[in-house]
Order: C-alpha cells, then sequence, then structure tokens
C-alpha cells in the first residue's frame, strides 16, 4: 500500500525545489555576466608605450598624454621604459612584454635607432603597428610611420637663434649632446651646426661632452669645457635638463653675460629659464600631441585596418624673451601657455 506524503512535507520539497531553481538559475546567470566580462576584457584594444626612461620630465609628459588619451578611447595602455636613456636591451624587454600581453600596436621613442629593428620587424610580423614617438629609427621606414618633431629643423632654428646672437661675434662653440647612436641627438646636431653656418670638424667647434640628456652630466660637462676653453661663447645643448646643468656652470665661472645658452624642449622649467634670461632661446616641441596621434592612430588601425605611414611633423617654434631681426620666433608668453611638464 502506498505511503501518502503528509501537506507539510509536500509543501517543503516545493520550497526546496524552487529555492534550487533559483540558485541555479543565478549561476547561470553569473557565469554568463562573467563570460561577457571576459570577452569584453578580450576584446579590449591594447596599446603599448616605451619610453627612453621614465624620469627624464618630457617623457613623463609624452607617458600622461598617453594615458589621457587611451581612457578617452577606451583602450588600455601599458607603459614600460627603459631605466636610462640608452638602455637598448631594456627597451627590446619591454617590447617583447608588450607582444606577450596582446598589444595591437606599440609606441617607442628608441633610445639607439638601429638597435630596435629586430624586434619591431618581429612585432609588425605578428601584425602588430609600431609608431616611432619623437625619435625616428634608423631606416625610418623600419616603423609603420613616425610622430615626431623635425629634429633636423629645430637644430636649424636653434642654430640661426646662435648665430644672431652672436651678433657677428666669432664663435667659439661648445656641444652638449645626448646619446650616441639615436637619430634625435644627430639631427639636432647636424641641424644646428647648419643653422649657426659651422661645418663639422671647423676648429670653431671648440669641443663636446655628451650627456645622455641629464642635468648633472650637462653640469659636468660644461664645466670640463670652460676649464679647457675659457673663451666659449655660444653653447649648444641636446635639451633642457642638459642646459640647465650647463647654466650651473656657467653661472660658477662668472660667464653668464658672455655666452650664449640655447636649447630644445619646450617644457615649463625651460620656458621660465628663457623668460628668466639663463637660456637665451629653446625650440618648444609637443610631446602630449605627438601621443595623442599616435595613441589615435593605433586605435584607428585596430578598428579600420587603416595604417599611418612615413613622417608626421608635430611641429616646433623657438621660444624667446630676446627676439631677433631675421630669426622667426615665439614669445615668453606663447611658451608659458603651451609648454609641458
Amino acid at each position: 500500500m502506498k505511503r501518502q506524503m503528509r501537506p507539510a512535507a509536500i509543501s517543503f520539497r516545493c520550497k526546496s525545489l524552487l529555492a534550487s531553481a533559483a540558485i541555479l538559475g543565478l549561476m547561470t546567470s553569473a557565469a554568463v555576466l562573467t563570460g561577457t566580462g571576459s570577452a569584453r576584457a578580450a576584446d579590449q584594444i591594447i596599446v603599448g608605450l616605451v619610453t627612453k626612461t621614465d624620469v627624464n620630465p618630457y617623457f613623463v609628459k609624452l607617458r600622461q598624454a598617453a594615458a589621457a588619451e587611451a581612457k578617452v578611447k577606451g583602450v588600455k595602455l601599458i607603459a614600460r621604459a627603459g631605466k636610462f636613456d640608452g638602455d637598448n636591451e631594456g627597451q627590446v624587454s619591454a617590447m617583447e612584454s608588450l607582444i606577450s600581453a596582446g598589444a595591437k600596436g606599440i609606441m617607442v621613442t628608441p633610445s639607439n635607432s638601429s638597435g630596435v629593428l629586430n624586434i619591431v620587424k618581429e612585432a609588425r610580423a605578428k601584425g602588430i603597428i609600431v609608431i616611432a614617438l619623437d625619435t625616428a629609427t634608423d631606416p625610418a621606414d623600419a616603423v609603420d610611420a613616425t610622430f615626431a618633431t623635425d629634429n633636423f629643423q629645430a637644430g636649424v632654428q636653434q642654430g640661426q637663434y646662435a648665430r644672431a646672437a652672436l651678433a657677428g661675434k666669432t664663435p667659439k662653440l661648445a656641444m652638449l649632446d645626448g646619446t650616441p647612436g639615436g637619430t634625435v641627438d644627430t639631427f639636432r646636431h647636424n641641424g644646428f651646426l647648419k643653422g649657426i653656418g659651422i661645418a663639422e670638424g671647423d676648429p670653431a667647434i671648440v669641443g663636446k661632452q655628451d650627456t645622455n640628456g641629464q642635468q648633472d652630466k650637462g653640469q659636468t660637462g660644461m664645466e670640463n669645457l670652460l676649464s679647457a676653453h675659457p673663451d666659449i661663447n655660444v653653447v649648444y645643448t641636446i635639451n633642457e635638463p642638459a642646459a640647465e646643468g650647463a647654466y650651473a656652470a656657467i653661472r660658477a665661472a662668472g660667464k653668464t653675460k658672455s655666452i650664449v645658452l640655447t636649447s630644445i624642449d619646450g617644457g615649463c622649467l625651460g620656458v621660465k629659464y628663457v623668460a628668466a634670461g639663463k637660456i637665451a632661446a629653446t625650440v618648444m616641441q609637443f610631446p602630449k600631441k605627438m601621443a595623442q596621434q599616435g595613441l589615435d592612430a593605433i586605435v584607428d588601425y585596430a578598428k579600420t585596418g587603416k595604417k599611418p605611414t612615413g613622417f608626421i611633423d608635430t611641429g616646433s617654434y623657438i621660444i624667446t624673451g630676446t627676439p631677433l631681426p631675421g630669426v622667426t620666433a615665439k614669445d615668453v608668453a606663447f611658451g608659458e601657455k603651451n609648454c609641458w611638464g
């Protein structure tokens, strides 16, 4: 004879079944949501950025601008850097990690313009777009495109101002270069010589020092050059940190009135030095524009397959508090409004 279940037992079992169904439904919904989230994460565009260092104010601004633009575009930015200006091995390792991370595109400011060619080739072979920022590779077409200052022309502008500031005096030139092997260093150096009207090897160039674009090395290099050549009357510097160091040495030697000090960068501190008369002129460049345009190009490629090509000049202007005849320049007010850092 079948045993009949009591109403209370039936009610309890129904409630248990309903509770189990509800839990299962929640678990299924959670699994779907998790899967959707993972899919979205997997579909997110990853953009890599590799700078020469992460301490130089110029590259700090470049990274900040790229991060801001990545947020606007809804993409993930992974930023890496060499340990110092010239750390080619560190930059190569950084690019390897970005390839492994699934970057759709990589922006790089190569410390050595030919030192990253193999890893750039590897990245492009995997369908990753590679864009040089600030510093061109050698050869230039090793990357898909370059967004940068025309550094040769920036050097020409710097040299033209220095020549005008000498007002007919015979130049006794000291050159505080950056890091050997970089196109930025070569282009700016050669452009300055063209602008001031001096050929490489001319005895008017009394000495050179490599600074790696660093303030302390700029000061030491300038001290060494002044010790050997106290008649120096014009100084080329690769960037404003080197110029800041050079000024400290010039001031200590009591030669601020007799030496024309020039630079390139356009950082806010550099513009302040121009306003104070410590640097006669600096050539402003626009790292924010480089980072924004480079990142936008990668996102556009990821969405449409369209690649940028060639060299895209992001512009440069002489900033000075002392305009000179025959030299096109912007004033300090423009510099303060448009400086970076």
